[in-house]
C-alpha cells in the first residue's frame, strides 16, 4: 500500500506563478495567497524565489510587488474619499503608505538627503575642490 503524501503539492508551473503574482499585484499578501486552496506553502514560494533556475519567477514577483505598492497607493485615495471615521481612515492610510514605501521605495519612499560637514560645520571638500576654492579666493583678492 502506497503512503499518502503529506503537505501541499509544490509543483512549479508558469500558471501557478502567474496566479501567485496576479494575486499579489491585486493587494493580497504572500501569506494570504499561500493560505488559499491548491497553493504552495510560503516556504515553498520563498525557496522558488531563491532558486537560480527560476529567475523568471523572481523577476515577475518583483514586478508584482511594485504593482502591489501601486494598488495600495490607489486604495489610499479610495479610503480618503469614502471615509466615515477619520481615525480609522488615518490608520488604514498610514498602514498602506508605510507598506507602499517599503515595497517600492523609489516611487513611494521618503526622499532622504545626506549632507556631510567638516569640524566647523562647513562642507567637506575634496582636495581638488579645496584647491579650486582657494585659487578662486586668491583671484578675487587681487
Amino acid at each position: 500500500m502506497a503512503k499518502a503524501k503529506k503537505g501541499r503539492p509544490s509543483v512549479y508551473s508558469k500558471a501557478l506563478v502567474n496566479k501567485i503574482c496576479t494575486s499579489i499585484a491585486n493587494g493580497k499578501s504572500l501569506r494570504e495567497v499561500c493560505r488559499s486552496e491548491n497553493m504552495p506553502s510560503k516556504q515553498t514560494v520563498n525557496t522558488w524565489l531563491r532558486d537560480e533556475s527560476k529567475l523568471d519567477f523572481l523577476a515577475q514577483y518583483i514586478k508584482a510587488r511594485e504593482e502591489q505598492a501601486d494598488f495600495y497607493a490607489d486604495e489610499i485615495i479610495e479610503i480618503a474619499d469614502t471615509a466615515t471615521d477619520a481615525g480609522l481612515a488615518r490608520l488604514q492610510i498610514d498602514a498602506r503608505k508605510w507598506k507602499a514605501s517599503k515595497m517600492h521605495s523609489l516611487r513611494y519612499g521618503d526622499k532622504v538627503m545626506n549632507e556631510h560637514t567638516g569640524k566647523d560645520g562647513g562642507p567637506i571638500l575634496t582636495k581638488i575642490q579645496r584647491d579650486a576654492t582657494i585659487a578662486a579666493a586668491k583671484r578675487a583678492d587681487t
